[in-house]
């Protein structure tokens, strides 16, 4: 009697299990990259945001006598853990134990890298508007003999106005106004007041541009949850010209008078960010990039400040 498909037993080769490696050699780390996954995350209100995330799994492998990993195992403690609970310090840090207790023989570190944007809903200027603006996000956590870290990336965009260009624009229409008003006649109070509305009274500008604040930080132990939306007022509130969402003429005009009332070169904008991070008891590190896209040249203006700590952050981040 023939045996029915059901009943036959298959023994599936396991190539990475079982086959030795042609060249041995130890590897930092091996996984999974760009796993697409929904994730949720606890906002300060209490309420759960979601979103689209890309996540990079990886193991170490310590034995050079073992061809590969078990990266489906990597895929399912990831569709397993962000989907029984919304995304916290401790849910990652559960996740990296499963990763290497499943890996016991081959593995003692374990990284996770999570991408995805953060949406905000943000009020106008002065206007009753809002709009939404998204802020990328990197999360990367790691366990290994040395206990769990933790690091936080966020981008936050802002407008810088140069403040030598807006001293030499402020010289123009000083010789502009020099021309058009004698100094031996009494000046008009009507006349000037016009001038200072028109395109003949302020014939230069200073320049500004998109600019972008790459913030990186590293939490401390104590630290229960992501304070994304904490790290991007901190920074918006120290730059103080965050770019807008919805904009009406108030709002323009508003935003022109931050513009005015806070002229930085990109060192001005990393000590703004320096100083304003280094009042946060909960981030035991970090590292900042002011980076001014240029609108007189095509290079951009750069200026990096880090927290200090001794082993921390350097230049490069």
């Amino acid at each position: 009697m023939s045996l029915s498909r059901e009943n036959v037993v298959r023994i599936m080769p396991d190539i990475a299990n079982e086959a030795r490696p042609v060249v041995a050699g130890h590897l930092a780390w091996v996984g999974m990259g760009q796993i697409e996954a929904p994730i949720r995350l606890t906002q300060p209100d209490g309420s759960v945001m979601a979103a689209a995330a890309r996540i990079n799994a990886f193991v170490n492998l310590h034995r050079s006598d073992v061809r590969g990993i078990h990266m489906s195992r990597l895929y399912l403690h990831v569709d397993r853990h962000l989907s029984a609970e919304a995304l916290s310090p401790a849910s990652l840090r559960r996740m990296l134990r499963d990763f290497l207790d499943s890996h016991a023989d081959l593995s003692d570190q374990a990284m996770v890298e999570l991408r995805f944007d953060y949406l905000v809903r943000r009020k106008a200027l002065v206007s009753d508007n809002t709009g939404w603006k998204a802020y990328p996000v990197r999360l990367q956590a790691t366990l290994d003999r040395k206990g769990f870290a933790l690091e936080m990336e966020v981008q936050v965009p802002y407008s810088s106005t140069c403040p030598c260009s807006a001293a030499l624009a402020r010289q123009l229409i000083q010789e502009q106004f020099r021309a058009d008003f004698a100094a031996d006649k009494a000046l008009d109070h009507d006349a000037v007041l016009r001038w200072l509305g028109s395109e003949q009274g302020i014939v230069a500008t200073p320049h500004s541009q998109r600019s972008l604040a790459d913030v990186k930080v590293r939490l401390g132990a104590q630290v229960l949850d992501f304070p994304i939306i904490d790290l991007v007022d901190c920074i918006e509130g120290a730059l103080k010209t965050p770019v807008q969402t919805a904009v009406k003429r108030e709002d323009e005009q508003a935003f022109a008078l931050l513009n005015g009332q806070n002229l930085m070169f990109c060192e001005d904008a990393a000590r703004r960010m320096q100083a304003g991070l280094d009042a946060d008891p909960r981030l035991a590190d970090f590292w900042v990039r002011a980076s001014h896209l240029e609108s007189l040249h095509a290079h951009d203006a750069v200026a990096v400040a880090v927290k200090g700590v001794e082993g921390g952050f350097g230049p490069n981040g």
